[in-house]
């Protein structure tokens, strides 16, 4: 019997892009693209939020994307991350607690569900998060995680410093292995044949 909606068959799986960067988001697109997936992932997908996960520490917050390419050109914002100096709010001290001028905080890092197991949109977002924070002087890069992910920064040089609870749900604060990251690194990943 022939199919009306899809005459030539089902629709194939969407193409994840091959080429993976992360950079810090500039243009409008790119800043639009970043807080509608981390709705997308935060509120909608996860629920920690009603309708939005905006804050006032986005206002301090440096936005980082990672962005899929295919044939060289943007494909869309497939990750996103921010980084703040810990300074900058009463929350983020109380975090951090002995927070300084250098000591920086990175969260909120989300990546689209079609790109979950690429594995290089994680990677490439914590590497440019820590790196860009290390750019700008950071001394100390802590972040916070949900439990369900603390092992995969463990493999990416953090280390557990506590646990907390944010959201009404378990969470790790994490502190990055600076040496590990230079500063000012451009992340570029090729995704892993699938």
């Amino acid at each position: 019997m022939l199919d009306l909606i899809h005459p030539w068959g089902k629709p194939l799986r969407a193409q994840t892009a091959q080429r993976i960067t992360a950079h810090v988001a500039r243009e409008e697109w790119q800043l639009n693209a970043y807080f509608s997936l981390r709705s997308e992932i935060f509120a909608a997908e996860q629920g920690l939020f009603a309708s939005t996960d905006r804050d006032e520490l986005d206002t301090h917050a440096t936005a980082i994307v990672a962005q899929g390419e295919i044939a060289g050109m943007p494909d869309g914002v497939v990750g996103v991350v921010r980084i703040y100096r810990a300074s900058c709010l009463d929350g983020a001290r109380r975090i951090a607690e002995t927070a300084g001028e250098d000591t920086w905080l990175g969260g909120r890092l989300g990546v689209a569900r079609a790109y979950r197991r690429v594995g290089a949109v994680g990677t490439a977002l914590i590497t440019e998060a820590v790196s860009t924070a290390r750019g700008l002087g950071c001394q100390r890069f802590l972040a916070t995680v949900q439990e369900a992910n603390a092992r995969y920064f463990e493999h990416h040089h953090f280390r557990r410093v506590r646990a907390l609870e944010l959201l009404g749900r378990p969470h790790v604060l994490m502190q990055a292995e600076l040496q590990r990251y230079p500063a000012h690194l451009s992340s570029t990943w090729r995704a892993r044949a699938s």
